[in-house]
This record gives structure tokens, sequence and C-alpha cells, in this order.
């Protein structure tokens, strides 16, 4: 049995970066240093009536903190019920704080989509001529993970654009076998938002519009967007992963740092332990602000 404290871990995650060029909206991370701690918390215990400057601190030196402004749809992130609309399956839809946990760990079957041309549509064949490809059976409560290979094009605008997308079929489909959880290496769950907006514009057909998404408004599913290295999990559907998002009030998403868990001397690439920083994800062909529509993904 897989013991926790020995397990060999995969990050599957790429974290928040200020000014990353593959994000509308990227984070803004005011740092603030050991010498601002200082000064701060002696404000702090003056304010409570006690004489401590700055300089009685150790070497004058405080607790460096950090002040983060982000939308939770930014970086590697967990979409909860939320997302899609204010109900699900004729209930109450579920904000973040309120997914089961027991939703966000399973064993991970990942599905090799890179030979789909980007903005096509993934339907139900395309899943279970994969799924026929590992010889599986999908299982409740397993995470399905499709690797578009669109990490590798982490910061440049290509990011944005060149993935295949998950259709409304599609997505019922694996939840209607039990999947609650399924995660995408690309920026969106759906297709390109500029494929999206000229599918529509040609066919004046609402449902051209986040249709994999909107799927969630009758079938409650979490989805996880810009998920990074599954080329590093191997083609079998024993390794477990554990996804759990930060729990945020009400909110329609929440940042995640999905974890793959192997047995000591199994894990593939030599067995170290792979702790990667996001920016090591960067496209060398990062050219600025990337754009895509102007909407969280």
């Amino acid at each position: 049995m897989l013991s926790f404290a020995d397990a060999e871990l995969v990050d599957l995650s790429i974290g928040l970066e200020p000014g990353a060029a593959s994000e509308p909206w990227p984070p803004e991370v005011e740092y603030f240093d050991h010498a601002d701690g200082a000064q701060l918390l002696s404000e702090n215990l003056q304010g409570l009536g006690h004489d401590v400057a700055a300089e009685d601190f150790p070497d004058e030196e405080g607790l460096a903190w950090e002040e983060v402004h982000a939308i939770p749809h930014t970086g590697t992130h967990l979409d909860a019920p939320w997302h899609y609309g204010p109900e699900s399956d004729g209930d109450p839809a579920m904000t973040i704080d309120e997914v089961p946990l027991e939703w966000c760990r399973g064993n991970a079957v990942v599905l090799d989509v890179r030979d789909m041309a980007p903005g096509a549509e993934i339907t139900p064949d395309d899943i279970d001529s994969r799924l026929d490809a590992l010889d599986h059976e999908l299982r409740p409560g397993e995470l399905v993970f499709l690797q578009t290979g669109a990490d590798e094009l982490w910061g440049s605008a290509e990011y944005l654009q060149r993935f295949p997308g998950m259709g409304a079929e599609a997505t019922a489909h694996l939840v209607e076998q039990g999947v609650r959880v399924i995660g995408t290496d690309a920026y969106g769950f759906d297709k390109p938002f500029a494929e999206m907006g000229e599918r529509f514009v040609d066919s004046a057909d609402e449902g051209e519009l986040w249709p994999a998404h909107f799927a969630g408004r009758e079938v409650p599913y979490c989805q996880i967007e810009k998920m990074a290295d599954l080329d590093r999990l191997p083609r079998r559907t024993d390794v477990p992963v554990v996804c759990f998002p930060v729990s945020i009030e009400g909110a329609s998403a929440g940042w995640v740092r999905p974890v793959a868990m192997f047995e000591p001397g199994t894990l593939p690439g030599g067995g170290e332990h792979a702790e990667r920083s996001s920016s090591e994800h960067r496209s060398d062909g990062g050219d600025g602000l990337a754009t895509d529509g102007g909407v969280p993904a």
C-alpha cells in the first residue's frame, strides 16, 4: 500500500506568476521584505500600547509577507459548478467551498489528445477510443485528465489558442460514468475563445458558446484548467492524485496544486521528486501579454 510519507511526488500545476504572459489578468503580488516586516510588526505592537521599535527585532528584521490581488481563475485552478450557472441538475450549484473533498482525490486516467487539431471539439467517440487504447473502463471517482500538450506553450500567445476543447456531449459522457473532476493542461476546458466566437458568428447557435462549461448546469462536475506535466504520468490507471482547492467562501473557483503520488522507485524519469517552478513551463516564444477575449476560462 502506498505510504504518503514515502511517496514520490509530481507537481501537475502552474503557479501564480506576476506578469505572466499567458494570463489575460496576471496576478499582482506586492512583496514586503524582512525590514518591512519589522516595521509593520512594531507598528502593530505600538497600537496595542507596547513600546516596540523595528530596531528591537533580531537583526532589525521581522517577518516577510506578500499582498496578492488575483482572480481564482488565474494559474491552475478548480472550477466549481457555480462557475457554470446558478443551478446544476435542478439544485443550487455548489460554490468552491461546498465541493466535496471526496471528489478531489482518486486515480488519474490521462487521455492523450495531442493528435487533435487546435480548435477541434473532443467528442464521446474521442474519449472512448482513448480509453480503449488504455484497455480501461472508467470507474466512479476516477480523475480524467486531458493531455493537449498546450502547457508546452506557456508564456506565449499561442497558449491561449492552440488546443482542442471538450464538447458538451463528451463532458456529460464522462460525468455519467461517475467522473466528478476532469482536468486539462490547456488554458480552457472548452475550445479556444476565438474558435467559439467564430463558430457562433457563423451559426448564431448559442450552443457554440462554452458548451462544455454549460453542460455543468445539467450534470454536476468540476474541472481543472491550466494543469502541467501530464506527460510525466504513465499511461496506466493506478496513480493516485490529490487536487484539493483553496476554499473561498461563495466563490466560483479556487487555486489548486494537483499532485500525483508514486511508490518509491517507480516515478517515471528516474525517481526524483518533481518540484519545478511554473516558470519552467514557459515557451521561448513569449511576446508580452496575450489576450483571448476578456473572460476567465
